[in-house]
């Protein structure tokens, strides 16, 4: 049974390794602390029947001094190779039971944001299919050599505008 629940920050370095084991785009610990203490209720880790972390989720808030309207973020998220297959991306996306996730709508409630958007590497098709088919995301633009390898990457948004929130949500999720 996989258990998804709010990320802390003793989260942290489970949360790096996943992402040094899965990805290519890599962040050092302070970026971790950073999104830990200025959006501590908008990440989330997916944990294994033994609390170890096999999966993340890390979001923002954007902020752009008199830029866009307020607007979250998708950082990064991953899971464990051994672990994939299962649902778990979309349920750290999603959190049972509900069309946006605890971390959108913690968006819209705390930070009055409009959309959340994230970035996913052209090639990538099972994110896109995720994020795309699955989340209801939308490609919003392409950025030519986005990634440090040059490859070329979806600017995708979600709208949030329609979201019901100012309802009490229960943090932890079994899977």
């Amino acid at each position: 049974m996989i258990n998804i629940r709010q990320s802390t920050v003793e989260d942290l370095l489970s949360m790096q390794n996943c992402n040094l084991m899965n990805l290519p785009e890599n962040y050092q610990m302070k970026y971790y602390v950073y999104h830990a203490i200025s959006w501590p209720q908008l990440s989330y880790v997916a944990e294994d029947h033994k609390g170890r972390i096999v999966g993340y989720v890390l979001a923002k808030m954007e902020e752009e001094p008199g830029g866009d309207v307020p607007h979250g973020h998708i950082t990064s998220l991953s899971v464990m190779r051994n672990w994939r297959r299962l649902g778990i991306a979309e349920k750290l996306m999603t959190q049972a039971h509900s069309s946006i996730s605890i971390a959108e709508k913690a968006m819209v409630e705390v930070f009055d944001s409009h959309y959340v958007s994230l970035h996913v590497r052209k090639s990538n098709r099972a994110a896109l299919q995720l994020y795309r088919d699955t989340l209801k995301f939308s490609v919003h633009d392409i950025e030519k050599s986005y990634y440090a390898d040059g490859e070329d990457a979806y600017a995708m948004r979600k709208d949030l505008k329609n979201v019901e929130g100012k309802e009490s949500t229960d943090k932890s999720t079994k899977v």
